[in-house]
């Protein structure tokens, strides 16, 4: 079993087939049997994921032509990834990657050129990449260009932050234990963690565990989750005795958030058009030994599933782009298209409008998606407000993210979070 070979397929999968690297790598990983070798051909599979932008024009720099075969051609940027980014030794990075070309033995000369040639001439190669914008920022061009328009002063740090591994965040369940107890269970397992900055369960482990290293984590004192997803539960309001529907809930984070805040709720129902990403929310809610009703439903379709009566507090965790959760989703990077955002913004507008009726008077909406592009966020808000005199805006006052038009962004990085926005609204 050769772990580059098996990495070369699954960054082919993604590059070429548009699979996403989670799925990929959670089809492929289970045939795996050593942990070391899953780990590695993970870290493999998001460092080039990572640095693809950079990685694809150095190697056309090394190449006449492009390398027809997919998986060769992802050999040879997990080769140059391993020579630019990682600890191997450059002898055993060249030696395997071409190794693992198997029986395409015409690829052999090929990929052992390339990645000679890159280490003698690799201060030149990593110049001449840094004259390409997209080569020097590790990002697509679109993508470059709209955070430049969207948010001119802060694009650089942004996509700074993209090219950087994510902090491990937890939130602990404040329904069983405090933050400062399970801060001292974290340190009695060994584990070095911080309160984070932002967020009253949240915490910041300095260096990532797997989940079943945490204390705890099987019996539901704690679960994963980046601190800005943990800002929407507060942000609802939430009292005793009420409905709360939590829309395209899975895979469940804010589900049991809702239920581990208030504990009082009369229901929290939450759906989700996919019934397979809906297993997870069965299992957070189990292992945190918590109840919702849980549906599959289309959230532009409410007829099909919802009871006729409203609820007080509806919180839409929109389908998005994810440009705010690229230090986590690299590949988003590859896959993620301009021409993406306009249809997902058209499916928001249709989620938010029938969603909206669904909301008692007086009740509040809470929009929310993990990205920073402005289209999917204060203008996809101001076209509702625009829409529907009946709504008004309350505005959220907090020590975090920067105040938009309408709701409030915060940008990948920003006291550790990853990229998100919420809005909230009321209904006259």
């Amino acid at each position: 079993m050769n772990t580059r070979a098996i990495a070369a397929g699954i960054l082919a999968q993604v590059a070429v087939e548009g699979e996403f690297l989670t799925s990929a790598l959670s089809a492929a990983l289970p045939q795996i049997p050593k942990d070391n070798d899953r780990a590695f051909v993970q870290a493999l599979c998001y460092g080039v994921a990572r640095w693809y932008w950079r990685l694809d024009r150095i190697l056309a720099l090394l190449t006449h032509k492009p390398i027809k075969d997919a998986e060769v051609r992802m050999l040879a940027l997990l080769g140059l990834y391993q020579l630019k980014y990682t600890r191997v030794k450059p002898h055993a990075a060249v030696a395997e990657t071409v190794a693992a070309v198997g029986p395409k033995v015409w690829a052999k000369p090929l990929l052992n050129g390339v990645l000679r040639n890159y280490q003698r001439e690799q201060d030149r190669l990593e110049a001449e990449a840094d004259t390409d914008e997209s080569a020097a920022l590790a990002h697509p061009g679109w993508l470059i260009r709209q955070l430049r328009k969207d948010w001119p002063a802060h694009y650089a740090d942004t996509l700074h932050h993209n090219n950087a591994a994510p902090p491990l965040a937890l939130r602990v369940n404040l329904a069983r234990n405090s933050r400062e107890a399970y801060l001292e269970r974290l340190a009695e397992a060994g584990i070095a963690a911080v309160a984070a900055a932002v967020g009253a369960g949240a915490i910041i482990v300095e260096t990532p565990v797997p989940v079943e290293k945490l204390p705890g984590f099987a019996e539901g004192a704690v679960s994963v989750q980046d601190v800005a997803a943990q800002l929407a539960a507060p942000l609802l309001g939430l009292a005793a005795g009420q409905r709360v529907l939590d829309v395209c809930a899975a895979p469940g984070g804010k589900t049991a958030h809702l239920l581990e805040a208030r504990p009082d709720l009369a229901e929290v129902v939450a759906i989700d058009i996919s019934s397979e990403r809906l297993t997870r929310v069965h299992g957070n809610l189990q292992r945190l030994g918590l109840a919702a009703t849980v549906l599959v439903g289309d959230a532009t379709q409410p007829e099909s599933w919802w009871d006729g009566r409203r609820f007080d507090r509806i919180l839409v965790d929109a389908p998005c782009s994810a440009t705010g959760v690229i230090r986590r989703h690299p590949d988003i990077k590859l896959l993620r298209r301009a021409t993406d955002i306009a249809e997902l913004a058209a499916a928001q507008a249709r989620i938010l409008e029938a969603m909206w009726p669904l909301l008692a008077p007086g009740g509040r909406l809470l929009y929310a998606t993990c990205s920073v592009l402005k289209r999917e966020n204060e203008q996809r808000i101001a076209a509702f407000l625009d829409a529907h005199p009946e709504a008004r805006e309350r505005p959220i006052m907090a020590d975090w993210g920067i105040p938009a038009r309408h709701g409030r962004q915060i940008l990948a990085g920003q006291n550790g979070m990853d990229g998100f926005y919420y809005a909230l609204l009321e209904r006259a």
